[in-house]
């Protein structure tokens, strides 16, 4: 069985837009994923992409038309303009969640449904999932423990492995998210998702 690897972070909504999508493909292909959870932060910055609290208005105004075409396309319910979302001016820190995304992935666990779950409470549930608490209160929906995965969460070697994991998205040449590496390089919702 082949592998592609899957860079995404979990502020992103092209992620969780097209989580579901990427999930059918690679059942129906005999692939697996390999979700890379990143900090799309540092990556922006060494590929030199504009972060989105710094992109000129009509870009932005674009992105959540865009944003609102692909989710309805897509059949996924979508807030483009979620209340706890500021991510036009600023950007949530998602670290401890993406952590307890790494733990989970380190520990054998389901990552990416954990991944989404959080994304969805964002995108589509007008709760703010970047909280400890909510966090963990999430992860135990999802039939995780997620006192376990936050405890895991404050770990060094955790931390590490995702900064790990955000190097090598530099590596790979990723400027985007989310982002597929199968043979080729692929960006989003709008390429090998379409």
């Amino acid at each position: 069985m082949e592998t592609l690897e899957y860079y995404y972070a979990l502020a992103s909504p092209w992620s969780f837009i097209g989580n579901q999508k990427l999930i059918e493909i690679a059942a129906a292909h005999d692939l697996t994923i390999d979700p890379i959870i990143i900090d799309y932060d540092e990556m922006f910055r060494a590929a030199d992409t504009i972060p989105l609290p710094q992109r000129p208005i009509l870009r932005k105004k674009y992105r959540l038309i865009d944003l609102k075409r692909w989710a309805e396309f897509r059949n996924v319910e979508f807030n483009t303009e979620p209340e706890f979302y500021e991510g036009e001016v600023k950007e949530p820190n998602e670290r401890e969640g993406a952590c307890m995304v790494v733990a989970a992935k380190e520990a054998g666990l389901d990552s990416l449904r954990l991944a989404h779950a959080i994304s969805r409470a964002l995108g589509a549930e007008e709760r703010f999932p970047f909280t400890k608490d909510e966090l963990i209160r999430i992860a135990n929906t999802e039939e995780f423990d997620g006192d376990e995965l936050g405890e895991k969460a404050k770990d060094e070697s955790t931390a590490l492995t995702y900064q790990a994991n955000t190097r090598k998205s530099i590596e790979r040449g990723v400027f985007g998210c989310h982002f597929i590496s199968f043979e080729i390089n692929l960006i989003g919702v709008r390429t090998v998702l379409s």
